[in-house]
This record gives structure tokens, C-alpha cells and sequence, in this order.
């Protein structure tokens, strides 16, 4: 039997010998950003009810980035709505230093109604 090569490159892939088969030394991109709350919610979201498109992101190696996206625009636009809605309802620093008690159930559910936007328009699509 011929020697041959440890590696090799062909088509653009680079190929290892392991045994007597070339296997392709494929790897992920590297994503170093978390995929935080919304990210792990919108993933388990996907892996159920959209397992084609789970597995397309998957596949091709931009899940990761795409629950990383996801979860930062779901930060930004909560914050955005908890800022809204805390101004059109009055819910300001007066109130925390006058009634603290008033002022943290405004915000808890100010919170929960934002919380509930995002799961609405951004995680459960």
C-alpha cells in the first residue's frame, strides 16, 4: 500500500487521514457573546416548534450569532419599553423617594407587561 499524506487540501477543504479515511477539518465560527435570557428561550422555542429552521441555523454554523442578535436587540427594546412606559404612567424618581412601595409595583408590572411585549413580538415568532 501507497504512503499517504496526513493532510491534504482539495476544493477549499482541508482533509485529515484518520485511518484510511480523509476526514474534513471542519470547525464552528467562533462566537464569543453569550446568548443570554431571550436567546435561550427563542432556541428551546425553535428546537420545538421550528425544528427546520433550528436546524438550518444549526447546520450551518449561525445559530449561535443569531440567539446572540436576537438577545441583544430583545435587551435594547426592553429597556426602551420599560423607559416608555414608566414616562407615560408617571412612574419617576419622585415616587420612589415619596412612596417606595407604589414605585416598585409600577416597575414590577411595568416589567412583566415589557416582558411580556418581547416574548409576544420577538421570542415566540
Amino acid at each position: 500500500m501507497e504512503h499517504l499524506p496526513k493532510k491534504i487540501h482539495q476544493n477549499g477543504i482541508s482533509y485529515t487521514l484518520v485511518g484510511d479515511y480523509y476526514i474534513p477539518d471542519l470547525k464552528l465560527p467562533e462566537e464569543s457573546r453569550p446568548i443570554g435570557r431571550w436567546g435561550r428561550m427563542h432556541k428551546v422555542f425553535l428546537q420545538e416548534h421550528k425544528p427546520g429552521q433550528y436546524n438550518e441555523l444549526l447546520l450551518s454554523g449561525k445559530l449561535w450569532t443569531y440567539l446572540a442578535d436576537l438577545n441583544e436587540q430583545a435587551d435594547d427594546r426592553l429597556t426602551r419599553i420599560i423607559s416608555q412606559m414608566q414616562a407615560a404612567e408617571g412612574v419617576t424618581e419622585e415616587l420612589k423617594a415619596c412612596d417606595q412601595l407604589a414605585w416598585v409595583g409600577a416597575m414590577n408590572s411595568i416589567r412583566s407587561r415589557a416582558e411580556e411585549i418581547i416574548r409576544s413580538e420577538m421570542i415566540y415568532v
